[in-house]
């Protein structure tokens, strides 16, 4: 047989068809853990919510009725009544949106900074990286919730000064793991053959190694919302985030604390949502690492 004829043959497994595409073995390997499917189907439901929540809650977020206050749940009102007579289904519902904004745009701005300062950090490495890696570990040195109470104590509460701190804290968490993902694709042979033609570092950084780094920045955005929304509502519970009337979750929490003897689904219930989306965030996060991660056989 001539060389030329064994180069033109095919390869078997195309011919067979056994070789799958990446997409196809992402949803292979995601689609067997089943808690982690169950999560992704809730978020999608979470983020639908968010966006018709307004138009399909049964009342207004602020709207009152002094004749049924403290009431528990009942058929008229699902999860009850707070003390202005509101309905807690409704400002859950209503606030599922703002949560999801908050937590979204915060963990976007944190994610965007971090990834840069990753890219150049990993690339460049020498002074540039003890620097911005030095930066980090002044930030680390913080407790999120902590280091988020300090920005807000000098920028004044308020959401978008929630988004600020909430973003800040988050950038060195994304800035190691993309430093990480970024020294392991430098050293590749494609990368090395790219620098050898003559490449530009930005088109190096931005063309071939951002698009390897992207599996775990993915993964680690999934599973910082999930953090973004507690500590978001940890801070309206403590007065910094949103204020009163809003129907953000945290602020909600605050609103019932005095309530816990006589009339406990006040808190129960914006506690709950709270509770059942970082869950979900978190377990679609693991199943999306898990699922991305190639060295994780089945």
């Amino acid at each position: 047989m001539k060389v030329g004829e064994v180069i033109r043959q095919p390869l078997p497994q195309a011919v067979n068809g056994t070789k799958s595409t990446p997409k196809q073995e992402f949803w292979r390997k995601f689609k067997k853990q089943k808690m982690a499917l169950a999560a992704g189907f809730f978020v999608v439901i979470l983020f639908i919510l968010g966006i018709i929540g307004p138009f399909i809650a049964p009342f207004g977020a602020a709207e009152f009725d002094y004749d049924h206050i403290l009431e528990g749940p009942s058929a008229a009102h699902w999860a009850g009544t707070d003390a202005y007579g509101r309905d807690i289904f409704s400002r859950i519902l209503i606030g599922t949106r703002l949560s999801l904004f908050v937590s979204l745009l915060s963990v976007f701005l944190g994610s965007v900074g971090g990834t840069i300062l990753g890219l150049i950090s990993g690339y460049y490495g020498k002074w540039i990286d003890n620097l911005i890696m030095r930066f980090c570990d002044i930030l680390f040195a913080f407790p999120g919730i902590l280091l988020a109470i300090g920005i807000i104590a000098i920028l004044g509460p308020g959401l978008g000064n929630v988004v600020i701190a909430i973003s800040i804290f988050s950038v060195p968490i994304f800035a190691r793991i993309v430093r990480s993902s970024t020294l392991q694709v430098k050293a590749t042979v494609y990368v090395e053959a790219t620098r050898s033609i003559g490449a530009k570092p930005r088109r190096i950084i931005w063309k071939h190694i951002f698009p390897g780094t992207l599996s775990s920045i993915i993964v680690n955005f999934t599973m910082r919302l999930g953090t973004a929304i507690l500590t978001a509502a940890s801070l309206s519970f403590l007065g910094l985030g949103a204020q009163p009337p809003s129907p953000e979750w945290g602020a909600m929490l605050s609103g019932g604390r005095d309530y816990l003897n006589n009339a406990p689904h006040v808190t129960f219930f914006p506690g709950l949502a709270i509770f059942l989306t970082v869950l979900a965030f978190n377990l679609f996060g693991d199943g999306l690492r898990d699922a991305l991660d190639p060295k994780i056989k089945d």
